[in-house]
């Protein structure tokens, strides 16, 4: 009975806790469900094909690639908006799926403080991201084999037509990024957060629309898949690091690889930028034609791209600093407190040893006076 009772306790009281409808709080606890709810209403639409998730089809060229063979080409429209608004939602809801399953149950077995459990929670959430992205847009890249002829990244330009994967893999890129704007209202980031997340949020944003809009698409996959591969090897060291704290060679892996990665980005730009589009024969801005290869284009492009770079560089040395100068501390502790074990443990020996010699007991010392 009493078994019983606690159960009924404990639903009464879990029911009470239940915020009103609408609240903040109500919405933080199941935004997943309702934007499960709005994307449904999407779903719906294409049994009319009235939905945005067509529009990504709305957009078609078809391109022969052979003497009886159609390969599907697309190219970028204002639709888009739509479908980009409809993968947000999905990514929402990715995003609490694997808050939920995963972390969630990883974190109530490690017990982590709050500031690991927030760092955690970015980490797990990141490191599933990018480790899909990297893998999906490397495919790209070898079925398209940019790598293999890096010509092709500024050969042809305007890169208008682009295959369905392409595309698609911009599309969801930027539903991602735009669904890390609610996700700081959602997961309750903490105010002093909240500037350094919209700082690398926006960068997304804008690094990677600017190179769909400018039909820079396949030098942004390039540098996209570059760069995922880098932060994906810093997020897992991070995981590595929170379930054991003396694992930190993937950090050291990661800082060499992430100056390389500075330097190979910036090589791949002004290549592509700087030398290839400065030289191609379709000078000249035309919209309609989506032909941006005009010199302020070119130096806003760079600009952009170069600014980035040094602000992660510099970010990079900060917290270089910041890791170094932690440990020094920590080693000029260690060294102070060795010694002063040491006296300590030689200041009981010797007090015992009074005490048994009895030479500096009260006992002794009044013998003395007596």
């Amino acid at each position: 009975s009493s078994h019983s009772t606690t159960t009924t306790m404990g639903i009464r009281k879990k029911t009470t806790k239940n915020p009103p409808v609408l609240s903040h709080e109500f919405v933080i606890q199941n935004h997943a469900d309702i934007v499960s709810c709005v994307a449904m209403v999407f779903l719906l639409g294409l049994m009319f094909e009235v939905s945005p998730v067509h529009m990504l089809n709305g957009v078609l060229v078809l391109g022969v690639g052979g003497d009886d063979t159609a390969v599907n080409h697309f190219h970028h429209g204002i639709k888009d908006l739509a479908t980009v608004f409809f993968y947000m939602l999905v990514a929402i809801i990715m995003h609490a799926i694997i808050q939920e399953y995963v972390l969630d149950k990883i974190n109530r077995k490690k017990h982590f403080s709050k500031t690991k459990h927030s760092k955690f929670n970015e980490s797990g959430q990141l490191s599933a991201f990018y480790l899909f992205s990297f893998g999906w847009g490397t495919s790209i890249l070898l079925s398209e084999n940019f790598l293999s002829n890096p010509v092709t990244l500024w050969e042809g330009y305007p890169h208008t037509l682009m295959p369905f994967q392409m595309k698609f893999y911009f599309i969801c890129q930027l539903g991602y990024w735009l669904h890390a704007l609610p996700e700081l209202y959602f997961q309750k980031t903490k105010k002093e957060d909240i500037p350094r997340q919209l700082v690398y949020i926006a960068l997304y944003l804008v690094h990677i629309a600017g190179a769909y809009i400018l039909n820079l698409n396949r030098l942004g996959l390039v540098l996209l898949v570059l760069h995922y591969f880098i932060e994906l090897l810093f997020h897992v060291s991070r995981l590595i690091y929170f379930s054991n704290e003396n694992r930190q060679t993937g950090f050291t892996i990661w800082a060499v690889l992430f100056v390389l990665g500075r330097l190979l980005t910036l090589s791949l730009s002004v290549l592509t930028v700087g030398f290839g589009l400065a030289t191609a024969e379709n000078q000249g801005f035309d919209w309609s034609a989506g032909n941006f290869n005009v010199l302020f284009v070119r130096i806003t492009v760079l600009a952009a791209i170069c600014l980035t770079q040094a602000f992660m560089m510099w970010k990079f040395i900060n917290f270089q600093l910041r890791r170094w100068r932690e440990h020094a501390q920590a080693q000029t502790l260690k060294k102070k407190q060795v010694p002063s074990k040491s006296k300590s443990k030689k200041d009981k020996a010797n007090g015992v040893n009074g005490v048994s010699h009895g030479a500096d007991s009260p006992r002794a010392r009044k013998e003395k006076s007596s």
